[in-house]
């Protein structure tokens, strides 16, 4: 039976055993997300690569802590969000940009297919989403994109709830702005 017919807790179970194999396979199947995940944060996408190799490296090295191999995707991606909070911060550096420098187009939408309506929307957020404040971006992109509660939110950033609360609504509000302009 070749790696790739195996399910991903059999592939864990191979990497357990130090299976280079097996964790190319893994890799194979997470990197895509994974980058991804790191790219909201640290929106630089040589610093997304960098972090989602240092974090599955991380990952093989501590696979021995994963108490349950079919939980292996979560905590990966808790991984990536980790190392990447941790790049951001290192960074920190926020770039305010003019609001006379900002290029504006008019667009007719008429033969705009429904679909690619809804792509555009969707990039127009992410891109949108990028420009807010680092906290800002962060936390909307864990809670509306990563999918994680206030709780967990909380945990990742070290914050507490209320703050979480707060930095939620008041990234919402940036957003909410920031598109009215778009």
């Amino acid at each position: 039976m070749s790696l790739t017919e195996l399910n991903t807790e059999q592939l864990i179970a191979k990497c357990r055993e130090q299976d280079q194999n097996a964790q190319l396979e893994i890799y194979n199947r997470y990197y895509k997300a994974m980058f991804n995940t790191a790219l909201r944060i640290v929106k630089d996408p040589m610093e997304a690569e960098d972090v989602m190799q240092e974090s599955f490296l991380a990952a093989f090295t501590k696979i021995t802590m994963l108490d349950d191999n079919s939980m292996f995707g979560g905590w990966l991606k808790r991984i990536v969000i980790n190392a990447s909070l941790n790049v951001s911060r290192k960074k920190d550096t926020y770039n305010d940009v003019a609001f006379e420098s900002v290029e504006y187009t008019l667009t007719d939408d008429s033969g705009v297919v429904e679909e690619d309506l809804t792509s555009i929307k969707a990039k127009t957020i992410i891109h949108t989403l990028t420009q807010l404040k680092d906290s800002y971006s962060n936390v909307l992109s864990l809670h509306l994109i990563e999918g994680y509660d206030y709780e967990e939110i909380c945990h990742i950033m070290n914050i507490s709830y209320s703050n979480c609360r707060t930095l939620i609504s008041r990234a919402k509000e940036s957003l909410r702005k920031k598109l009215q302009i778009v």
